[in-house]
């Protein structure tokens, strides 16, 4: 097994490890301190960004380090390696064991527990998409072990599965785009014990958004503009910010501390839980990240990330809605008995594997360096429409049961009908 492999099997036996903690243990120091971050939210008022530790390169690179496509092959198969399978199976228990328990208050709360953020960092997240030689622990590409992971963890939530990925999808564009000078600065924190809070923002408040027709403009080495819906905004230490550049779209870098940083509170009717802000920008200082056909390919990337959590939120909802049906008695028997309740779980089922299936195919041709822009946009548009339709047809299943918090197919819902208006945010 390769140092990578070692060092991956010793983070998930952390993660099993996390796993058997009760979550009430930390939950002490939860309310001040989500009193303090999002007191903003109650008033209305904005607050600068949060305060930003000192970046600073330990050694510099000559040159940026990148991730080897991974080998082509001929035959079409995306049943998982040994060690994506052991991924999958530890961040399943980690989100069934951590996320799901605290979905609810943190829902109800606009905001990601703390501890569980730095519990979830400290599992290795961010370390998926940083080569070996920058402190990762992968030595190829791998989109693909990417989408399983954030499957996973939005079995859990999606909500909480966009807040602990949001810092990942930092340390995957600076490792793909980032030159020597950004990576020697900014990569060390994301693979060490302290992991900053970081988010990847594209979206702006446009009711019809086009990432490539951005109002974010970036002039004389400084931003203005506007970013919609960013996870963990109000804690961030780091932001990529999607802007127009002199050539074209394009990502730029932007220290939270920096003179110019704004967050305001923007709370939707899904993802509460990934403690979504508006991030305002009057004349920030940023640095580019990456050029124009970068920026293409970090929209694709986080249109593929989207997909994988509407995958896992989708396999949840079925999940759930199996037990249930095949208990439920109405009229003296199981209503899965009726069938048109077999007929729409089975329709629930049929749904999900296409769009797995959609997802890992667009994940593994960019892995391989293939054309994926035709597979990336038929996987997005499967898990937006049939997303919502699984939402829709979860939430109908449970009758009036649906409706009420009681039970987390209303949350599933709501979460699902982002999928098809999310831009950024994550990456894969």
């Amino acid at each position: 097994m390769s140092v990578a492999a070692r060092s991956m099997g010793a983070g998930l036996r952390a993660i099993r490890g996390i796993a058997g903690l009760e979550v009430v243990d930390r939950l002490g120091i939860r309310r001040p301190l989500e009193r303090a971050l999002y007191q903003g939210s109650r008033n209305g008022a904005r607050a600068a960004g949060a305060a930003s530790r000192t970046f600073a390169a330990a050694t510099k690179l000559g040159r940026p380090k990148r991730l080897p496509a991974a080998p082509r092959g001929d035959l079409f198969d995306l049943t998982p390696t040994d060690e994506q399978q052991m991924l999958r199976d530890a961040f399943r228990d980690f989100a069934r064991d951590e996320l799901r328990p605290v979905a609810v208050e943190a829902d109800a709360e606009c905001a990601a527990p703390p501890e569980l953020i730095r519990h979830a960092a400290g599992l290795g997240l961010t370390t998926l998409g940083v080569p070996e030689e920058l402190g990762g622990v992968v030595s190829e590409r791998s989109a693909v072990t990417a989408v399983i992971v954030a499957e996973a963890l939005a079995h859990g939530d999606m909500g909480l599965a966009a807040a602990v990925l949001a810092p990942a999808a930092v340390a995957t564009a600076l490792a793909e785009w980032g030159d020597a000078e950004q990576q020697s600065k900014y990569l060390p924190a994301f693979v060490g014990e302290d992991v900053p809070a970081a988010a990847l923002a594209i979206q702006e408040p446009s009711p019809v958004f086009d990432p490539f027709a951005l109002q974010t403009r970036f002039a004389d080495g400084a931003l203005t503009g506007a970013k919609a819906l960013v996870p963990l905004a109000a804690s961030a230490e780091l932001f990529v910010v999607a802007a127009q550049g002199p050539d074209g779209a394009a990502l730029f870098l932007v220290e939270s501390g920096a003179d110019g940083v704004f967050v305001e509170p923007d709370p939707a009717m899904g993802l509460r839980a990934a403690a979504t802000g508006r991030l305002v920008l009057e004349c920030a200082a940023a640095q580019p990240l990456g050029g124009a056909a970068d920026y293409a390919e970090c929209v694709r990337r986080a249109r593929l990330a989207w997909c994988a959590l509407a995958v896992g939120t989708a396999q949840a909802m079925l999940d759930y809605v199996i037990p249930y049906v095949n208990e439920r008695i109405a009229f003296g028997e199981p209503i899965a008995n009726r069938q048109a309740v077999a007929f729409a779980v089975s329709d629930i089922a049929i749904e999900v594997e296409g769009m797995r299936l959609a997802t890992y195919r667009a994940a593994a041709r960019a892995d391989q360096g293939r054309s994926h822009d035709r597979e990336v946009a038929l996987a997005r548009h499967l898990c937006a429409q049939k997303g919502m339709e699984i939402g829709s047809s979860g939430l109908g299943l449970l009758g009036g049961h649906g409706y009420v918090k009681d039970h987390p197919v209303e949350r599933w819902y709501r979460d699902l009908r982002a999928v098809g208006v999310m831009e950024g945010a994550l990456l894969v």
